[in-house]
């Protein structure tokens, strides 16, 4: 019986995950080789202007921490909610021609409870500014 490397790796033993294992080896000892260089090689001077939090060229005015309206929340998660909604159109609309009556009838079941739970929304007044 002789074997060869390659019928022993695709027989799924340990040996097949070996290129797998050693390139993660390589990869964190790269990472961590190239942490430890440069906090050795890098700069040391800490000012107080490099240690101040940079805010992009602006004046830092206040505390970060002060309370926030809870509507810039809502309206980016209701943003999300709608926006991963609408991406599930796509594949409807590659099959359409082969899903036929079945998937049309679906796909206006699915936009009837999309404009429900807008409607909902909308009447919550989730989207009124004006408090």
């Amino acid at each position: 019986m002789n074997f060869t490397l390659l019928q022993i790796a695709s027989s799924g033993n340990a040996v097949s995950y070996l290129p797998i294992v050693l390139q993660l080896i390589f990869a964190i000892g790269l990472i961590v080789t190239i942490i430890i260089v440069s906090s050795l090689l890098g700069p040391k001077r800490k000012t107080t202007d490099k240690l101040q939090n940079f805010e992009s060229g602006i004046e830092i005015k206040g505390n970060a921490r002060q309370p926030m309206a809870i509507k810039y929340f809502l309206v980016a998660i209701l943003f999300v909610l709608f926006d991963v909604e609408v991406i599930f159109f796509y594949p409807y609309a590659l099959n359409f021609k082969q899903l036929g009556w079945e998937g049309f009838f679906a796909v206006i079941m699915f936009v009837a409870l999309f404009l429900a739970g807008f409607i909902y929304i909308f009447k919550k007044g989730a989207l009124n500014w004006e408090d």
